[in-house]
Formats: C-alpha cells, structure tokens, sequence
C-alpha cells in the first residue's frame, strides 16, 4: 500500500476512535500524578486558574468555530465518516484549515499542565501531533477530492495549524448560540470532569497516612466548579433531548 494510502487509511481510523484519546490521557495523567514529584502537585489557586484558563482558551477557538459554521460543512465531520456540502474558508478557516483541532489541543494542554511535568508535556504535544496529523490528513484528502482546485486555492494561502499570515474573512453567517450549546455542552462539561478527576486522585496521592474514605475528596474550587459545570450540562442536555429549541435551521 502507498504511504499516501496508509496514511488516510489510519486518518480515517484513527477519527472514527477520537473518542478513546481522552480516556488514554487521562489514565495516562493518573499514572503521572502517583509516579511524579508529589511537591510540585500541591495545590496552587493561581497557577490551577492559569492551566483552567488554558482549557477555556481551546473552548473559546471551537465556540468561536462552530458558532458560525453551517451544516454539512467541512469540519462538521462525525464518526460515520466525512461530511462536506461546501468548504468552509470564513471566519476562524479563514486563519487557520484546523480551527477545531487547535481548539482541542489546549482544551487538553490544560490538563496536562495540571501535572507540572515538563517532560509528560513534551510527550503530550508529540502524540497529540502524531493522532492528529494522520486524522487532518485523511480529511484533506477527502476534500481535496471533492473541490479540487478550489480546495488547493484556499489551502495555499491558511496554514493547516500555526496562523502565521492572518487575513480574517467574516464570517458568511451570524453567530448561532443555539447551535454552540448543542454542540459544545459535552466538551465544556469534560473540562471541569478532568480536571476535578486529576484533583481528586491528587489529594489521594498526597494523603497515604490517611484512612482510605479520609483520602476521597475534591478541593473546595474544583468541586464548586464541577457542580457548576454538571448543573449546566444537565440543563442544556435536557433542552437539547427533550425539546427542538436548540435545533437551528442549515446548522
């Protein structure tokens, strides 16, 4: 097999198991946190805040994304596959071909600086670089095929991840709220899931003299924040499920 053929083949393989890659770097996180330096994991407001802010950060790019995108449309991809009436090329396409991937890279990027491991930070970018590459690869070609020319015109002048020439395009369509609550409820609800889970593994590792019920237990600000985001996930899921307000029309 060609390695242009292999490398869209694990693209696409890789896209329709994205779902695993949280549960892999979160496991891996544990691990982290029980093997590393247990002084350099002790609670910091600021500093959690800062890696907090980082995640919000990600959520920002992919709100700021799928706000203004239509359905059907590429980057709107779903596990059964490739998807894409039309190439989006405005708003955040219009600086970077990847928007939503970037958003997810410090999404996760937050987390991961939660373990203070300059090393395990390191690793994170390369892995998270190694799944994704293959993953935009196989949708490049996907759409390559579709739209040709007009694909390769567009992908000439914006870079696939790192915006180096800005030249901002607004947006063809007005910023759906509706449509950013039903798509992104799941992803801003796991930030909070994360790290409040990091937290607590943490306070059990740093408390090993103590009984085990004693060691379980979430630091004020994250269990706060955890039943702040759960309370909002319950209320827009329940929209979402149970009524057609968050349904938009041609989103």
């Amino acid at each position: 097999m060609a390695l242009v053929h292999e490398f869209e083949n694990s693209g696409n393989w890789l896209f329709k198991r994205r779902s695993w890659l949280p549960v892999v770097m979160v496991v891996a996180g544990i691990v982290m946190l029980y093997l590393g330096n247990r002084q350099a994991i002790f609670f910091d407001l600021r500093d959690e805040m800062i890696f907090l802010g980082v995640s919000i950060f990600g959520q920002i790019i992919r709100i700021l994304t799928v706000g203004f995108t239509a359905k059907n449309t590429s980057g709107r991809n779903q596990a059964a596959g490739q998807i894409a009436d039309e190439i989006n090329t405005t708003g955040m396409y219009s600086i970077i071909r990847h928007p939503l991937y970037v958003g997810n890279f410090f999404m996760w990027l937050g987390p991961v600086l939660f373990l203070r491991s300059m090393w395990f930070t390191v690793v994170f970018a390369l892995v998270y670089w190694l799944y994704y590459e293959r993953i935009m690869f196989a949708e490049e070609q996907f759409l390559r095929r579709k739209f040709a020319e007009a694909y390769d015109k567009w992908s000439e002048n914006v870079r696939a991840f790192f915006p180096f020439h800005v030249k901002f395009v607004r947006p063809n369509l007005p910023f759906s709220v509706r449509n950013v609550l039903k798509n992104e409820h799941n992803a801003f609800a796991n930030i909070f899931v994360i790290f409040a889970l990091l937290d607590l593994f943490r306070n059990y590792f740093l408390s090993p003299r103590k009984f085990f019920t004693e060691r379980i237990f979430f630091t004020k600000i994250w269990m706060w924040l955890l039943i702040g985001a759960v309370g909002l996930w319950i209320i827009i899921h329940s929209i979402h499920k149970y009524t057609k307000w968050l349904e938009v029309k041609d989103r």
